[in-house]
């Protein structure tokens, strides 16, 4: 087998890692994200589906090597390279290569994935990665059939053995599809699953859908819904709770699980008061925060650039 995408992108950009969604990975850093073509789920109402459906010819217009792609990022002062837009895992032959070369330079590596793997081929992809944002699409195997073309079940096998067999940081994502997955039974059978088996610490994402692809016949995800759900997955226990796709500071800030003091605002992707210690700990109460973190944050902001490499 040839992956005949190697070596080609639907593009480049220079992001802000809270895009990924990553609130506990390098706060306000910038990352190099890129993508190719095709998926392996068939989701139909992929929010990238101009990439992620795309036939190669029409979206691989840029090329690089994974050491042009290394080289650019440190030159660019991007802290991480994500894989991203579609699913690295049908590209992983040149995410790996990618990822082996950005550790060369000091650069982190991160993947956006549906979690969509073989438990065969996963240590090999994810030991080099340093950080995922894993789409937990849904809590329903029937949602995962019809919607998706795919099961629930390998989803949760990743998750479980990310949390339990490997050192990669991750937090996952939910995008709410009104009528489809987001009754309050279903958030809160995910919620009870995902405190159980990932435990209170792994940051999870409720998203807002917006018609696209082939599912134009639901309306918005009301703000409402995503504040609701983070509501019970907080009740739950879950102590890094997000609202994604709205503009929501409270939803989108983080608060200390010991004495409630915001310790990283958020507006958007821009960063406001911070208030860690250089050990990542809250300033008022010592409780460390889970995730990884610099001494003090980047200032990256809510700026998109694209990128040519060469």
């Amino acid at each position: 087998m040839v992956l005949t995408s190697y070596g080609r992108a639907s593009g480049f950009c220079i992001d802000p890692i809270e895009k990924k969604p990553l609130n506990h990975f390098y706060p306000g850093t910038s990352v190099l994200s890129f993508g190719t073509a095709g998926c392996n789920l068939g989701c139909r109402f992929c929010q990238n589906w101009d990439i992620s459906k795309a036939r190669q010819d029409d979206r691989l217009n840029d090329s690089a090597t994974p050491e042009a792609i290394a080289r650019a990022a440190v030159e660019a002062e991007c802290s991480s390279v994500a894989f991203t837009y579609n699913d690295p895992v049908i590209f992983a032959e040149y995410a790996i290569d990618t990822a082996i070369a950005c550790h060369q330079h000091g650069v982190k590596t991160v993947a956006v994935t549906a979690g969509y793997i073989t438990p065969e081929a996963r240590p090999e992809f994810f030991r080099h990665i340093d950080a995922a944002n894993v789409d937990l699409k849904a809590f329903s195997d029937h949602f995962y059939r019809k919607l998706c073309f795919a099961a629930l079940e390998p989803v949760k096998d990743t998750l479980r053995w990310l949390r339990h067999e490997s050192d990669v940081w991750f937090e996952v994502t939910t995008l709410l599809i009104p009528g489809d997955n987001d009754s309050p039974e279903e958030i809160d059978a995910l919620c009870g699953w995902f405190v159980e088996t990932l435990g209170p610490d792994v940051p999870l994402h409720f998203s807002a859908f917006h018609p696209d692809f082939k599912l134009t016949d639901r309306s918005p995800t009301p703000a409402s819904t995503l504040q609701r759900a983070r509501d019970q997955a907080l009740r739950h226990g879950l102590r890094y709770v997000y609202a994604g796709n709205i503009h929501d500071r409270v939803g989108q800030s983080t608060a200390c699980a010991g004495c409630g003091a915001i310790l990283i605002e958020r507006d958007w992707y821009e960063l406001g008061a911070w208030n860690l210690d250089a050990a990542g700990r809250c300033r008022r109460c010592a409780r460390p925060l889970a995730g990884r973190f610099h001494d003090a944050p980047g200032a990256w902001g809510r700026k998109r650039q694209r990128l040519h490499i060469v």
